[in-house]
């Protein structure tokens, strides 16, 4: 079960933990600070608000434990609010709107250059905040310099053995991928007697998808009556614990990564680049 401020990410890798003068003798140049953004929104009858948040503190607090010692990876506390005004109307979503969460995130990156910190990546556990946080991480990369990262836990896969196919492509909010975690990290905040199965009427559609190849603009109240998409009732913990192994273990190899990569080697020189 997961607790929070326990472990090696809140003991020794917590950034916050440390005194001013601890953080400006911090060597800096590979040091990679990770914030995460999630969201305290409605997920369903049976999940908790702070649903989006909890996976990302639960996810992190587990990779943590397992990427190299001499890695220099820091942890901030995250933004727990997002861009949630998607679920407006449904009790408990509390949102920032666009404009205050991108200026949170800005403000945070000026701060952390302002300490000497170079790379920063955005960790993100919650879908309605996927394309500010793009927008965000390259106004961060043209404003201030740093090299700035965009990670989604679920993007790492994990998962596509453990769950249906309709899951896989409809299964974005609150159903068997979510509640399983929960229910392997925090089981006694998931309330299973309120469990419900409701996907979108999409599966005659060729192109249009809630996230994928032709997007439309959607309320959750658009696409579903109960406040998730998914199917919540063939959730069970054994699935979350082998998701979160999966993706805690790939997760930890590309921080690792993360913290040598330099942006100077991406670009090829120019007498490369007009070669036939």
């Amino acid at each position: 079960m997961f607790m929070r401020y326990e472990g090696t990410a809140w003991e020794e890798r917590f950034l916050p933990r440390l005194t001013s003068k601890q953080v400006k003798e911090l060597p800096k140049e590979q040091a990679l600070v990770i914030l995460p953004v999630g969201a305290v929104e409605q997920h369903g009858p049976h999940l908790p608000v702070m649903t989006d948040t909890l996976i990302g503190e639960a996810t992190l607090t587990q990779t943590l434990e397992k990427v190299d010692k001499e890695a220099p990876v820091w942890l901030l506390p995250p933004v727990s609010y997002g861009k949630s005004n998607e679920h407006f109307g449904l009790p408990g979503t509390i949102a920032l709107s666009a404009a205050t969460l991108q200026g949170v995130i800005m403000d945070i990156a000026e701060s952390l250059n302002a300490s000497g910190f170079r790379k920063l990546l955005l960790f993100n556990t919650h879908g309605g905040n996927v394309d500010l946080l793009n927008v965000a991480i390259r106004e961060i990369r043209i404003k201030y310099g740093m090299t700035v990262f965009y990670l989604s836990p679920g993007s790492l896969g994990g998962a596509e053995d453990l769950l249906s196919p309709e899951e896989l492509e409809f299964g974005i909010h609150g159903g068997d991928y979510e509640t399983s975690i929960v229910k392997a990290i925090k089981p006694n905040w998931v309330q299973d007697q309120f469990a419900v199965k409701e996907f979108p009427h999409l599966s005659a559609m060729k192109f249009l998808t809630l996230e994928g190849k032709i997007r439309f603009a959607w309320k959750m109240s658009d696409i579903s009556a109960s406040g998730i998409c998914g199917d919540a009732t063939k959730a069970t913990a054994e699935k979350g614990q082998i998701i979160q192994e999966r993706v805690t273990d790939i997760l930890a190899q590309a921080l690792a990564e993360l913290c040598t990569f330099e942006i100077s080697t991406v670009k090829s020189g120019a007498e490369e680049a007009v070669k036939p």
